[in-house]
């Protein structure tokens, strides 16, 4: 397990051979127990960020249970009263804590049976269970999980020896269920966090500087609103008030009263490629071999550029935060509150058993955005008010600008097909700031407001996950197609003027739209139709070839000539090489502005828990996807990010959305590969084929605005 990316071993037994997260909690009651009140609680480490996983971890827990889903309750994740399963991010919820559940879920079955069976006198195989009654063979009741919730101690490791259902006996996994977060938010109860209010509670706001290089010389006194505050510890400047109109209108008054000392330290947005080509970085080979193979007969050279990214969360980061009895206690959105736990123990000096960190529900975000910031700006507004619970929200300028970013990069790629139009040579050099400054993987803390203390805590320069981890910005940089001479290579940037990390589908969206790109110039320039020639390199990967095929047909590929301005493209991953397999054709509309209008998708995913959420999660990464692709890119002068609204940072409007049709296909007993992220790169790179088959001319540049595109004709 690679600690920086995963989550430590328990002591219980550095347990490898068991399934998923169970190799790092391996105790069944940190998984479930059963209630005497008839239901079953199950306590995943991984949490409800917008993707459906507390619907799906229940089916699964369910089916292993024969108890009905309304049975099944899901805690949300706290610390130390959930497991520690790392970071939910990475497609990998099910993988890890889904195969987790089930498998512990079996062993507590077992255990139940054993205990039913020898009561009633008859072997375990012969009881029935249903909705967790165990019947006898003549059909009475021998006795239930919940009557026998205090006989049967889960106090004890998971052995490994006990299989779980087989795919066709499982009820409600494979099949679609209702969402059970759903009702809250399409009723509007509370439910986020932002909706959370505490007796006694107190608002805050935090006054950030006019850039990034900045420090706090003075604030000037004045009068507040309300009974407004100011809280200044080094160069963290807050407000702090009873009421939440108080508090934002202190703010916007203590920022016109702050003096700061500023220096330029952003590169020139007008010249990344260079910024990106000059600055120090550490390299390493990504992939290599080399093989006997023809030589070159067409050869493909091209440079492809991303931008910084934003979230663009609708909904800006929130958290509450209590000091008491000096203990810290965190209400968070965080993905990782271990993680945040950990470094929150480094800011404020406290022993992590003084800490609490419970996750609730925020705005959906797929990647590292402000969670984790703003609870360290609650807990050290909530450290000066002891026995008070803090709320501080962002502002949407906070969230836009101030949330860690997904970094800018580029990856130059050579590669040729030989005289009988096969793959012989491909290298590629990718560029760029790591895609990982999560809390908890560096000795010192990446929380924004921590380099603002007394003393300050320097931002550690993001890192990348390995290849065995997933990768960072090296993630899908090796092409999924037969190649006998590869050469990959990554430089991580050793400067990080911009804090940089995780966002829904990492390097996989410059990687795979430049992959897929040149395999669409390989095709043109041989004479091949640009399916044919994937598929000819796909003899290996049967399921790659099968999502192409698929998403061919439901295009209809390659289709008629359509009208002028116009055009189809098609693109192909399996996602990090080890996920779930995803094929993308956009038809686009080219006119003043590039516009998608339909999209159609085949995933491979192994199995599918929940179908629907599975495809709500493969439309959603397409959607999200498209708004990169057309319209999205951070704006910064040399000072500090000016794409700070929703004018400067546009995104996807729903007038906007493409038309999306999506189609499941695959064995349904093969292992879960995860659906949130796969569709994210080969959409972005279906759509460039889109705009190539519209306009004939190759975008290398994201996002595909007007300007640049224009700028890529000439």
């Amino acid at each position: 397990m690679n600690l920086a990316f995963g989550f430590p071993l328990g002591q219980a037994g550095n347990a490898p051979h068991l399934p998923g997260s169970l190799r790092a909690e391996p105790r069944l009651s940190r998984w479930l127990r059963f209630s005497a009140e008839g239901y079953v609680e199950v306590t995943p480490g991984k949490v409800e960020i917008g993707q459906g996983i507390v619907t799906a971890l229940a089916q699964i827990a369910a089916d292993e249970l024969d108890v009905t889903l309304a049975r099944v309750r899901i805690r949300a994740a706290s610390t130390p009263g959930s497991p520690n399963e790392g970071v939910t991010s990475g497609s990998l919820s099910i993988q890890e804590s889904g195969i987790a559940i089930r498998h512990a879920c079996a062993e507590a079955r077992a255990l139940h049976l054993a205990l039913a069976a020898r009561r009633a006198g008859v072997p375990a195989d012969r009881l029935q269970v249903e909705d967790g009654t165990f019947l006898r063979p003549d059909g009475v009741a021998a006795g239930s999980y919940w009557e026998q919730a205090e006989a049967v101690p889960l106090e004890v490791e998971a052995r490994g020896d006990v299989a779980p259902k087989a795919a066709a006996s499982r009820r409600l996994a494979g099949s679609s269920a209702p969402r059970l977060d759903l009702p809250d938010k399409v009723f509007g109860r509370p439910r986020y966090l932002h909706d959370m209010r505490l007796p006694g509670m107190l608002h805050a706001r935090v006054v950030r500087p006019p850039a990034r290089a900045a420090a706090l010389l003075e604030c000037r006194d004045g009068p507040l609103p309300g009974d407004a505050r100011v809280l200044r510890d080094g160069h963290f400047l807050a407000v702090v008030a009873s009421e939440e109109w108080a508090a934002e209108a202190a703010a916007a008054r203590v920022a016109a009263r702050a003096r700061w000392d500023t220096r330029e330290s952003l590169p020139d947005e007008r010249d990344l490629a260079a910024w990106l080509d000059a600055t120090p970085a550490q390299g390493s080979e990504v992939a290599r071999h080399e093989e006997p193979a023809p030589g070159a007969a067409h050869l493909v050279s091209a440079r492809f550029l991303r931008p910084f990214l934003a979230h663009g969360s609708i909904g800006p980061s929130c958290a509450v935060a209590r000091w008491r009895d000096g203990g810290l206690e965190v209400w968070t959105h965080s993905q990782g509150i271990y993680n945040l736990r950990a470094d929150l123990v480094t800011v404020l000096g406290l022993q992590a058993e003084r800490i609490t960190v419970r996750h609730v529900e925020g705005a959906g975000c797929y990647g590292h955005n402000g969670a984790d910031d703003v609870a360290l700006d609650a807990a050290l507004v909530a450290r000066a008010y002891p026995g008070r619970p803090v709320r501080v929200l962002w502002s949407r300028a906070e969230e836009l600008a101030w949330s860690p970013h997904s970094p800018a990069g580029l990856i130059d790629i050579e590669a040729a097909v030989d005289a009988g139009g096969m793959l012989c040579r491909w290298r590629a050099v990718l560029r760029g700031n790591g895609h990982s400054s999560r809390p908890g993987r560096a000795k010192d803390p990446t929380l924004l407001s921590a380099a603002l203390l007394d003393p300050p805590f320097a931002w550690p320069v993001a890192i990348d996950a390995p290849m065995a981890g997933g990768g960072g910005g090296q993630r899908n940089a090796v092409p999924g197609y037969r190649v006998p001479s590869l050469d990959v290579s990554m430089h991580r940037l050793l400067e990080m003027p911009l804090r940089s990390s995780a966002l829904r589908g990492l390097g996989a969206l410059l990687n795979v739209w430049a992959t897929e790109s040149v395999m669409d110039e390989l095709a043109e320039s041989s004479g091949q139709d640009p399916v044919a020639f994937r598929l000819r390199h796909l003899e290996e990967d049967p399921r790659g070839a099968a999502v192409l095929r698929e998403a061919a047909a439901m295009c209809g590929w390659p289709g008629a000539a359509g009208a002028d301005g116009v055009g189809t493209g098609i693109a192909m991953a399996r996602y990090k090489n080890t996920g779930g397999w995803c094929a993308v054709a956009a038809e686009v509309e080219a006119a003043e502005v590039v516009r998608c209008r339909r999209l159609w998708i085949a995933a491979d995913v192994g199995e599918a828990i929940n179908p629907d959420g599975v495809i709500n999660q493969i439309e959603g990464g397409a959607i999200q996807a498209t708004s990169i692709a057309l319209k999205e890119a951070v704006r910064f002068d040399r000072l500090n990010v000016t794409s700070d609204s929703w004018d400067t940072y546009p995104v996807l409007r729903f007038s906007e959305v493409p038309a999306v049709e999506v189609r499941l296909i695959g064995p349904r007993d093969a292992p879960p590969l995860g659906a949130g992220e796969p569709s994210m790169g080969p959409t972005i790179a279906a759509i460039a084929g889109g705009i190539h088959a519209a306009l004939g001319i190759r975008p290398r540049q994201l996002p595909f605005t007007p300007d640049l595109l224009a700028a890529a004709m000439e």
